[in-house]
């Protein structure tokens, strides 16, 4: 990979050293070491703070989305939310060539912005294949961390996705099917790799042949913490398993300690609905970031579960075909599906302390939030507003659009106005009880009541 270019803006040097391996989605790395980590739902964040000088750094692992096609589309896209759009930057990044790697194309691009009225550099790495987008987000103040940014982009190791994320076919709601629809279009989605996703009361019923998959919603007594791994994965079979079984047998409980701890349960159990015998297990990878969900995987026997999934395993790797069925939690949308007002908020900070007094030197802080309002003959309003800089000294800013949005199938949606232009967005929505989140380009949506 070329060396990525930071524009001149700085010059020092730094000696680093590195932290063991970490894995986040779909990327394998290496994390700079005694950087602050937070966690939030679409990304992993590192940052570092120098107390002598205020030097900064952040790098950001920006959660997989859906790809846009190409290298070419997938680092605009990018570059525009991650970059542009976040940084006020309106000059066009300076780029690298494309290149590629097992199956990834790669692609950098860097510009500047002002922070707190000093010369900041961002840059984004994108890396597209296999039909989907990752990308790797860093700002800094100063050139002495370019070289914490090339050597954990360096470090990546890319797995392939384990399901193909794009879908071709959808279904209307249909009754027989016993789908919960909660007035949206659609309850079903037949996935390219042959499964095929329904919406339920309580889960998502993904089924291909006789091998069913349950996608457990939230759930607050199951989810809930427990210091002892294993006297948490009972609670959880006992709450979202045992209640729809008459009787068990084979019983094995086989929780997992690592970083990510992994919790597995399998037995042979009689449906309480059909009478018969199948196999059941239980898995969860409780993720760093709190966004593991339970899986439940019925099969008619233990074989046929081993033949799909694989064997279990007492390693805290190798889990990536049973990981990936969470995926397809994933619906299409209808242009009316998005009546009403969409809502998503972000926030974030660095503190700042004084090197010789231990006292607070104040902090930086970032909060967004965006709103769709979708009326009659799909009219649009949309509203941004920003407010950042120092506790004390923040500044707010905010944009508004109004429009029409149309669906390119019901997989894209496209607004005439956006900041002065047309913007496209790769649209889906995921379920939780009674709920769904709009996905727009991988940012999260709630509707407003």
């Amino acid at each position: 990979m070329k060396k990525l270019i930071l524009l001149g803006l700085f010059c020092t040097s730094a000696t680093i050293t590195f932290a063991q391996k970490e894995t986040y989605d779909l990327v394998t790395y290496i994390p700079p070491k005694g950087w602050k980590k937070q966690i939030k739902e679409t990304l992993i964040n590192y940052s570092i703070v120098d107390n002598k000088d205020k030097a900064w750094c952040q790098i950001g692992i920006i959660k997989s989305t859906i790809s846009k096609g190409s290298i070419e589309s997938d680092f605009e896209s990018e570059w525009n939310e991650l970059a542009a759009k976040q940084y006020a930057i309106t000059e066009a990044p300076q780029t690298t060539d494309a290149q590629e790697a097992d199956g990834w194309k790669i692609k950098t691009g860097t510009g500047k912005f002002l922070f707190n009225k000093k010369n900041a550099a961002v840059i984004v790495t994108t890396f597209s294949g296999y039909g989907v987008c990752i990308s790797i987000l860093a700002t800094t103040g100063n050139l002495r961390y370019l070289k914490n940014i090339e050597a954990l982009v360096g470090s990546i190791k890319l797995k392939k996705p384990a399901t193909n994320s794009q879908t071709t076919q959808v279904k209307a709601n249909d009754k027989k099917n016993n789908s919960v629809s909660n007035g949206f279009a659609f309850t079903t989605t037949n996935f390219d790799d042959g499964w095929t996703s329904t919406v339920q009361e309580d889960w998502i019923e993904v089924i291909k042949g006789n091998i069913k998959v349950l996608i457990h919603y939230p759930n607050k007594k199951a989810d809930a913490y427990n210091s002892v791994v294993m006297d948490g994965l009972k609670n959880a079979w006992d709450i979202v398993v045992a209640p729809r079984y008459s009787s068990a047998s084979n019983f094995e409980f086989k929780p997992i300690t690592g970083w990510q701890t992994i919790e597995f349960a399998e037995a042979d159990m009689v449906e309480k609905t059909t009478g018969k015998t199948v196999h059941v297990v239980l898995f969860k990878m409780n993720y760093s970031n709190g966004s593991g969900k339970y899986l439940e995987f019925i099969t008619t026997n233990k074989n046929s579960f081993e033949q799909e999934f694989g064997a279990y395993h007492q390693t805290t790797s190798g889990w990536e075909k049973m990981e990936g069925m969470a995926n397809y939690n994933k619906f299409a949308v209808a242009a009316s599906d998005l009546q009403g007002k969409w809502t998503s908020d972000f926030s974030g900070a660095i503190q700042y302390v004084n090197a010789y007094t231990g006292f607070d030197a104040g902090m930086d802080t970032h909060a967004s939030n965006e709103n769709f309002n979708v009326g009659a003959g799909n009219a649009y309003h949309w509203d941004l507003g920003v407010a950042s800089g120092q506790v004390g000294n923040i500044k707010f800013q905010s944009k508004k659009s109004s429009g029409k949005l149309t669906m390119t199938g019901n997989w894209k949606v496209n607004f005439s106005d956006i900041e002065g232009r047309p913007r496209s967005y790769d649209v889906y929505f995921s379920c939780i009880k009674g709920l769904r989140i709009l996905w727009l380009d991988n940012r999260p949506f709630a509707k407003a009541e």
